[in-house]
């Protein structure tokens, strides 16, 4: 088993107002957000984690939510000044913050920038202003177009759009005006993602009316990732493109079942041990109230538990069977230190089926295989 690379995923858990399709941990923000007393907080989780990771360079780091952008610029350059004092931070770090276009302002991109982000995410979602109120999006397309123009003027260069299809109400047509709209922001990173209705939310105890069916649900998806690849951009990853050279590192390592610390209310992270030939899985409080409360006494901010050699092949096919490109068979023991042996009869299955590339030096999800990615995955849990 060898040490993955290692990056930092940093929750900021508030937003203006919950989206009924969202199922993160995020709160409806209050009349002040608590910000000193959560970047106190912040830094005292991290170094309860930092025993598990001495020495170990830093790659990426990502903050998500909620909304990012809620915090101040110098409160987030407070939180990358503490990371940095405690943190080895390789040359070359990729830092991103997630934006709501409903709350941009110019003065903080500048200030984002001076802090240390050089990468930004704007949850864009649609550019039509039907869709976007269907969704319960506090912005209207111009609010996008108007956002992404102050952070390229602030000197943002890389940036990635979020879009969603299969939305109610939302015919081929409209997705594809939609690709049109996010390609003239000249966005360097797209991420192109269905609208699911995920359990406890809002959404699933209402389903909205209009969503397409399976088929028109492809269509979208086929039709949209045609005009993406013709202008320019690769899929690296089932929803995520890119031009070239732009690829997100952060959520790379995530999918190549690198390692990862989460600092922040609900945050997750996976450490690998090699030594004691452990793999960790890390979780925060969830409720910002109880994760600010804790963080303040000496408790312990979360738990832990061990993600055990049973569970390992099914937690590694989760995540490498998303990536266009696959992994080299050899990464399979360097990750769980487990032998490929143990695969032999579900990768041999998933390669009859065509969902593999038929090719033993490679883990490969084929075009159909991508397609059918929950099923190829499925086949992994009986390597329990």
């Amino acid at each position: 088993m060898l040490t993955p690379g290692l990056s930092l995923y940093i929750h900021i858990p508030w937003c203006v107002r919950k989206c009924p399709y969202c199922d993160f941990n995020s709160h409806a923000r209050g009349a002040e957000l608590p910000e000193t007393d959560y970047v106190a907080a912040l830094m005292a989780d991290l170094e309860q984690d930092l025993p598990l990771v001495w020495g170990r360079p830093v790659h990426s780091i990502f903050f998500g939510g909620g909304t990012p952008s809620l915090f101040s610029a110098r409160a987030i350059g407070d939180i990358l000044d503490g990371v940095g004092a405690r943190l080895n931070l390789a040359p070359g770090l990729e830092v991103t913050l997630e934006c709501n276009p409903g709350t941009a302002e110019h003065d903080r991109f500048e200030g984002y920038r001076a802090a240390g982000v050089n990468r930004l995410s704007f949850g864009i979602q649609s550019f039509d202003d039907g869709c976007l109120e269907r969704l319960g999006r506090i912005h209207n397309a111009s609010e996008a177009e108007a956002a992404v123009r102050m952070a390229k003027a602030a000197g943002f260069d890389d940036f990635n759009l979020d879009l969603m299809f299969a939305l109610p109400g939302q015919t081929l047509d409209m997705a594809l005006r939609d690709i049109e709209r996010a390609l003239a922001q000249e966005p360097t990173h797209l991420s192109h993602y269905q609208l699911t209705l995920e359990p406890n939310t809002v959404f699933a105890a209402k389903p909205p009316a209009g969503i397409p069916d399976e088929d028109g649900a492809w269509d979208i998806q086929d039709a949209c990732h045609q005009r993406l690849s013709d202008a320019g951009f690769a899929s690296y990853e089932v929803s995520a493109w890119a031009r070239p050279g732009h690829q997100c590192r952060h959520n790379l390592n995530y999918w190549r079942f690198g390692d990862y610390l989460g600092i922040g209310a609900g945050a997750h992270g996976k450490v690998t041990l090699p030594a004691e030939e452990r793999i960790l899985r890390r979780w925060k409080h969830k409720h910002p109230a109880r994760y600010l409360e804790t963080a303040a006494t000496s408790e312990r901010i979360g738990g832990d538990e061990d993600i055990s050699p049973a569970q390992r092949p099914f937690e590694y096919m989760l995540n490498v069977l998303r990536l266009v490109d696959g992994v080299p068979a050899s990464d399979f023991e360097a990750r769980t230190g487990l032998p490929l042996d143990q695969l032999q009869g579900p990768l041999e299955e998933a390669r009859n089926r065509g969902w593999l590339v038929a090719d033993s030096r490679r883990i490969q999800p084929t075009e159909l295989g991508r397609r059918f990615t929950n099923d190829v995955i499925s086949l992994f849990l009986a390597a329990d």
